[in-house]
Parts: C-alpha cells; sequence; structure tokens
C-alpha cells in the first residue's frame, strides 16, 4: 500500500508539472496529454454520439479548447476530468443543436459473462449477448449511460465522474446505482423478448 501512495504521488506531480507547462505553451506537453487521452476520448464521444464523423470534430473541438485555454489552466487541474468535461459539454451542445436526445455507448459494468471458451458455440452466445446489452443500452437515458461510461468504461474515480457531470458524489453515486438498476431491467427485457422468439421459431 505504502508503494502504491508513492506512486500516486508521482503520478499527480508530474500531472502538475504538466499543467504548469501547459500553462506556458509547451507543446512537448500537450503532445504528451494528446497521446494519452485522445483515444480514450475518441472512444467516449463515439459512443456517446453514434455517429463516427460526429465524435471526431467534437474531439477536435475538445482539443482546441485545451488549446486555446491551456494559459488559464488552474494550477492543480486534474487533466482528465478537465478534458473529459470539455468532450461531455461539447456533446450536450451536440444533442441540443440536433435534437439528438437519444445517444449509444457500449460499457459492461458486471454484467458481462466471464472467461468463455472459443468454442462456436459459446462465440455465438457471446455475440447474441452483446447486441443484446448494446440494444438495452441504447434505451437508458444520456444522463444515466453517461455515469455508466464513466466510471464502468473509462475507470474515473466516483469524485472524478461527479465532477466531470457536475453533481456531487453523493448524487453521483445514486444515479451510478440508478443507471446500473436500468440497464439490467432494459438487459432482461431484451433477453424474455429473444427466448419468446426462439420458442416460436422451434414451433
Amino acid at each position: 500500500m505504502k508503494t502504491s501512495g508513492v506512486m500516486v504521488r508521482m503520478e499527480r506531480e508530474f500531472e502538475i508539472a504538466l499543467v504548469e507547462q501547459l500553462r506556458a505553451g509547451d507543446v512537448l506537453a500537450f503532445d504528451a496529454v494528446y497521446d494519452e487521452y485522445n483515444p480514450r476520448l475518441l472512444s467516449f464521444l463515439s459512443r456517446m454520439t453514434r455517429n463516427r464523423a460526429a465524435a471526431e470534430d467534437l474531439l477536435e473541438e475538445t482539443w482546441l479548447r485545451l488549446v486555446s485555454g491551456g494559459d488559464r489552466l488552474a494550477a492543480d487541474t486534474r487533466l482528465g476530468p478537465w478534458l473529459f468535461t470539455v468532450a461531455r459539454n461539447l456533446f450536450l451542445s451536440y444533442c441540443r443543436s440536433r435534437t439528438r436526445e437519444q445517444a449509444y455507448t457500449r460499457d459492461l459494468i458486471s454484467l458481462w459473462p466471464g472467461e468463455l471458451s472459443r468454442s462456436p458455440y459459446d462465440l455465438a452466445f457471446l455475440n447474441e449477448f452483446q447486441d443484446r446489452l448494446e440494444a438495452a443500452l441504447a434505451e437508458v437515458p444520456p444522463m444515466y449511460r453517461e455515469v455508466l461510461l464513466l466510471v464502468g468504461f473509462e475507470g474515473l474515480r466516483p469524485a472524478d465522474a461527479a465532477a466531470v457531470c457536475g453533481i456531487t458524489p453523493e448524487a453521483l453515486r445514486q444515479r451510478l446505482s440508478r443507471a446500473r438498476a436500468l440497464l439490467s431491467q432494459r438487459l432482461k427485457d431484451k433477453e424474455r423478448s429473444h427466448e419468446m422468439v426462439s420458442r416460436q421459431v422451434s414451433l
């Protein structure tokens, strides 16, 4: 535990140094942050928009916000939460401008099945389950999908995810609990529907 604490402090010290360099307009610091977060931000935005081109546009705008506002970052800025907050706000603006209230994301949380063998039967089962999971997630309201994505997929700490969403940690915990329940219920509905279709086909 002591070693882990030292590593966390070292990582935080490195992040603080990066922020200071960004505030000074250091291009190499920007490149380092870009390399670390660009794939994660693109994944987040792609799943939220269900539109690769739109996601790439929002991603570009996210980085432009860092370029234009890097000199105004607070010295203690946590870069991950800051970037995801910008990306989320841009996504919300995208939704409002296009009345796109339903977005898509995929998050496994605790519902993904355990390790499966690679037999054709298991692969077919896994593909069917994934299809139902994706359909269920698409029906979860955006305010709940985003917490599933941020905490379950991106691995943000609850406190950081709460900051991204603009809510308190306690509200985040309540929203995450509700999100998991909604996802679980919709997945069960999809499974029941699948079973009914399978029985009809077998008659």
